[in-house]
């Protein structure tokens, strides 16, 4: 069956969505300036979204057969990085559990909720290539939505992954040629399930899996061209649009205040999602504890039991609003998410960040490059993390780079309304001309 078309104006926009932790307040943010600007959203995600979703007006339609989290805790995640040996063994078990390897069940559940529904316009996952492949099948405009920076390496920049910085030597670049020939391998790797769904649903076989990110029209990053490496040019129907900058809807607005005004305000956050953070968190509680700040420490409702002796200018809370701390904040300390990543370089914070995985060495490299914070490993001791945030806070050039960021980043169009004129921009490109894409 054919989805059916909307009427003109107000657009029918079917939006995929995964839970995923930092992904959601992002694609929430999406879907609200969606629904401010008069168009009918349809969010198809987990359960555990579903709130999100209706709070800012989006109608909800929970996965069927693709995998789908009821909830935020750690026992209904589909991978627990932490009990697995290290990254590469988490990147395979996501691609395997949610990323490729459900990619039918995916492209099925979007297909059902678009031919029952009228739509004009699906925003897919970047990282939900089922998503992106339903759009192909249906033959509808289709806007690939990446809350991070491009897991396909933009120009010039490094791959993705082991947050390398730009190359600068001949050996710089054979690094980032052996290293992409490796991820190209780990990727395709799950080539046989791709293909797979893309047979059941009528599709010719790829011969990559990151081919498949080809079939949308638009690659909407939703991360800001300032912040990113410097890259020649953007591949055709590739945008930023910028941070998405949006709070999750569990926060707690009045869960912390600022500390005395005469000793610096440390925030510390790490994962909504468990990561295996807690040894990393008692090691910065215990560094704060001998400095002369005010530290808060937000847990992201996800650390259940945490239990830490806590020092007198140290406070835990489960939540609470970065935005209304960080205005008051000298430094964060953080694994690096990219909203949490973004949001203390709008507010001119500098980061001391310490990845754990996923994308945050990226954007560790980025503020590196930036000049506007430190990246640490996981394991480092307490001396080292007090000697870098001792640094962080009296080393005024770090602050100089991050206020520098935050000018940049606040002269840059609100990025909710870059991001509704690119996919009313796609809509109108398709009407008028049907076999045009970007």
């Amino acid at each position: 069956m054919e989805p059916k078309p909307a009427h003109a104006g107000r657009l029918r926009i079917v939006v995929a969505g995964w839970e995923g932790g930092g992904n959601v307040p992002p694609t929430i943010s999406a879907v609200a300036a969606l629904c401010a600007r008069g168009h009918e959203v349809t969010v198809v995600a987990d359960d555990s979204v579903a709130r999100d979703a209706r709070a800012v007006g989006a109608r909800f339609v929970g996965w069927k057969r693709a995998p789908n989290r009821p909830d935020r805790s750690a026992a209904s995640c589909f991978v627990r990085d932490a009990e697995l040996a290290d990254p590469f063994t988490a990147f395979a078990a996501w691609c395997e559990r949610i990323f490729v390897g459900p990619s039918e069940a995916y492209a099925r559940d979007l297909i059902d909720v678009m031919t029952v529904e009228p739509t004009d316009v699906l925003v897919a996952s970047d990282l939900l290539f089922g998503s992106v492949l339903a759009g192909e099948v249906a033959g509808l405009p289709t806007a690939i939505l990446a809350t991070n920076v491009s897991i396909c390496p933009l120009p010039g920049h490094p791959p993705f992954g082991p947050g390398f910085l730009p190359a600068v030597s001949a050996a710089d670049h054979e690094r980032d040629r052996s290293t992409a020939a490796w991820a190209e391998e780990m990727w395709n790797g799950f080539l046989p399930n791709l293909n797979a769904a893309r047979q059941a649903l009528g599709r010719k076989p790829l011969a990559r899996v990151l081919d498949q990110l080809h079939a949308g029209d638009l690659h909407l990053l939703a991360t800001s061209r300032v912040f990113d490496y410097p890259t020649a040019g953007l591949p055709e129907g590739v945008r930023y649009v910028g941070p998405l900058l949006g709070e999750p809807s569990w926060i707690d607005a009045g869960g912390a205040r600022p500390g005395s005004p005469d000793r610096p305000l440390v925030l510390v956050s790490f994962s909504t999602t468990d990561q295996g953070q807690s040894a990393v968190l008692r090691g910065v509680v215990e560094a704060l504890g001998r400095l002369p700040v005010e530290a808060v420490v937000t847990l992201g409702n996800v650390l259940d039991g945490f239990d830490v002796p806590v020092p007198a200018n140290v406070r835990i809370v489960d939540s609470a609003s970065h935005e209304a701390i960080l205005p008051h904040a000298a430094l964060a300390i953080t694994h690096g998410g990219h909203g949490t990543t973004l949001r203390a370089l709008w507010h001119g914070v500098p980061l001391l960040i310490l990845p754990m995985g996923r994308d945050q060495n990226e954007n560790a490299a980025r503020v590196a490059y930036h000049g506007a914070g430190l990246r640490l490993d996981l394991a480092s001791e307490e001396a080292a993390l007090a000697a870098a945030i001792a640094r962080l806070i009296h080393e005024p050039d770090f602050t100089i780079n991050a206020r520098r960021m935050a000018e940049a980043l606040r002269a840059e169009p609100p990025a909710g309304e870059r991001f509704v004129a690119e996919i009313e921009q796609l809509h109108a490109r398709h009407r008028a001309h049907p076999t045009c894409a970007a």
